[in-house]
Order: structure tokens, then C-alpha cells, then sequence
């Protein structure tokens, strides 16, 4: 074929593939169009996946909390984006209603106006916060993060506003210097801490509310006089790795109910909204001081089934 024929012809064959494409484009526009994200309801218990799968969406009654920034007309306004590892800085933040207006009122749960919680986004590093407000709706409170890469920043509150319900949002958080990446902890179901040993029994169960029972020891004795912490015995907090999303979990029973005691075993129900990895943090107070135990879970598997190596004492990059 002559030098000239050939190109043309090659030119009008792509001309036919694009135009194909393009078609084809469009009509995968119309058919896989979004529709309108579910209105979250705290604390709500997910469907569990009829497929089986693992993947983290298309099952679920609500989006996990922490996954978007506004909802329900409210905002995360986070002032300090950017920190520097190993830096004390000042961390400041505004909840905004619909109108821009920064919140100043709201209801007390565990014993706080509004619960802090930052995590790196490997899962290795965590804080849970409580950050003061100024009467304008500034929150602060200096943070000092020990390693460089992402964050993500949650803000649990519920403003004090009739029919208002509990919201967590939540923002990314850079820590500026030299990023080395950490491998998240194997499965675990015993912790060490500050000379304490905490043991988890039970595991999450994708779409299906589950107990969770932690057991505190130290020297080989159980815990017998644990302290009141967040109107507690202990406080549980739950990310899934991945994306981050935060779990409401909840402590069975409070302090002087009659239906706890105060150690050596604490409690939680909680329902985790898909198949997948997930970090639990759970603060315990003893003795005047708090402590963060650490676990690795896989939903669906139960975490006496599965053991790893402890953590080793004072590993644990978490804070208060």
C-alpha cells in the first residue's frame, strides 16, 4: 500500500477508536452517577456485606464517622493544617454551623464538651485530646507529633442544639520533616504498657454488634481498683486501616450503675462496618494516670483465635 494510503487509513481507524471511546464514556456517565450520600445516624449498626466480601463500601446504613469533613450543616474547620514532627505546636480548630458561624455550645458526653483524637495514617501514632475553647469557638491545645507523613484529626461532639445528634468529622494533618513509613502492628490479642498487661477477648464481626472484653493486669494480678476515666472504666476508640473511619464504641454500663465493677475487665459493644484491618485504643486510668493499650483486630476473626507477639513496653506512640 502506497506511503499515503497507509496514513490516511491508520488516521481514520483512531478517528473510529476515540469516537468509540467517547461513546462509550458517555454512556458509563449516565449509568454509574452517584447518588446522594446516606445522612449518618450515630452510632447506627451497619448491614452486614451479603456478598462476603471485604471491601469497604455498598454495605453499610451510614458512612463510618470521620470519613468527611462537614455533615448535617456542620463543618471542620481546621486552622493548623500543617506541624512540624517532633515540634510542640499549637493546634487550633472551629466547629462551623451552615451559616459560618463557629459553635459555641455544646452537650457534654463522657464527661467533655467535645473529644480530640489524632492518628497517623499507618495507624502507629495516636492521641486522644481534649483541647480547651475560647468563647469565640476556638478550640486549641499543643500537640508535639513524633514522626513525619499524614494524620488525620477528629472532632466527636454533639452541639447543644434540640435533636442534634452525635457527629465525628474529620481533616488530614501533615507533619513536615523525614518521612520513613511504618508497617502497622501484626493482629494482637494481649497489649504491654507501662508494666501492665491487657488482654482482649471477643472481636468484631462486620454488620453485627459484638463484645468486646479487655482485661487488665500488672505482675501477673488482675486489676481490681481501676479508676473512672471519660465516665468509665475505660474508653475504646476503633480505626479502620485504610481509610480511618472511627467507630462509636460503646462502654457497657458507667461507674456506680451497679452493672460494673471497677477492673479487672472492661467492657465494649461495638459493630464495625465492614470486613477489614482495624487499631483499637483503649485508655485506661489507674493509680492518677492513664494508659493506651493497642490492638490490631481483623474483623470477622475472633482475636483470641489470633495471637502475635505483644507490643513491647513503651512502644506505643500514643498520648493524652
Amino acid at each position: 500500500m502506497h506511503a499515503g494510503l497507509r496514513i490516511t487509513a491508520f488516521a481514520a481507524a483512531l478517528a473510529a477508536t476515540f469516537g468509540t471511546a467517547y461513546g462509550v464514556g458517555k454512556g458509563v456517565d449516565t449509568v454509574v452517577e452517584d447518588p446522594a450520600p446516606a445522612r449518618h445516624e450515630s452510632h447506627a449498626e451497619a448491614k452486614p456485606d451479603a456478598g462476603g466480601g471485604d471491601g469497604h463500601g455498598g454495605h453499610e446504613t451510614a458512612p463510618a464517622g470521620g470519613l468527611q469533613i462537614s455533615e448535617d450543616g456542620y463543618t471542620l474547620d481546621l486552622r493548623t493544617p500543617t506541624v512540624t514532627a517532633g515540634k510542640r505546636t499549637e493546634l487550633s480548630f472551629a466547629i462551623r454551623d451552615s451559616a459560618g458561624r463557629a459553635v459555641t455550645a455544646y452537650q457534654r458526653e463522657h464527661e467533655k464538651e467535645l473529644h480530640l483524637i489524632v492518628a497517623s495514617r499507618d495507624l502507629v501514632t495516636y492521641r486522644h485530646l481534649h483541647p480547651t475553647r475560647a468563647a469565640d469557638g476556638t478550640w486549641s491545645i499543643p500537640v508535639e507529633l513524633p514522626r513525619a507523613g499524614g494524620y488525620r484529626v477528629f472532632a466527636d461532639f454533639t452541639p447543644a442544639k434540640k435533636g442534634a445528634e452525635n457527629l465525628t468529622l474529620g481533616a488530614d494533618l501533615a507533619a513536615a520533616g523525614s518521612f520513613e513509613p511504618q508497617r502497622m502492628p501484626a493482629p494482637n490479642s494481649t497489649a504491654k504498657i507501662d508494666g501492665y498487661e491487657v488482654r482482649l477477648d471477643g472481636g468484631l464481626r462486620p454488620g453485627k454488634a459484638g463484645e468486646l472484653k479487655l482485661n487488665v493486669s500488672r505482675d501477673g494480678h488482675p486489676v481490681k481498683n481501676l479508676q473512672p476515666y471519660l465516665g468509665a472504666y475505660g474508653h475504646l476508640v476503633a480505626l479502620r486501616s485504610g481509610d480511618l473511619a472511627y467507630l462509636h464504641v460503646h462502654p457497657n454500663g458507667e461507674p456506680g450503675d451497679g452493672s460494673t465493677k471497677p477492673g479487672p475487665q472492661i467492657s465494649f459493644t461495638a459493630t464495625a462496618p465492614s470486613s477489614g484491618t482495624y487499631r483499637l485504643f483503649l485508655d485506661f486510668k489507674h493509680e492518677g494516670k492513664v494508659h493506651t493499650a493497642e490492638f490490631t483486630v481483623r474483623a470477622g476473626a475472633s482475636t483470641t483465635a489470633t495471637e502475635a507477639p505483644a507490643h513491647d513496653e513503651g512502644t506505643g506512640e500514643h498520648g493524652h
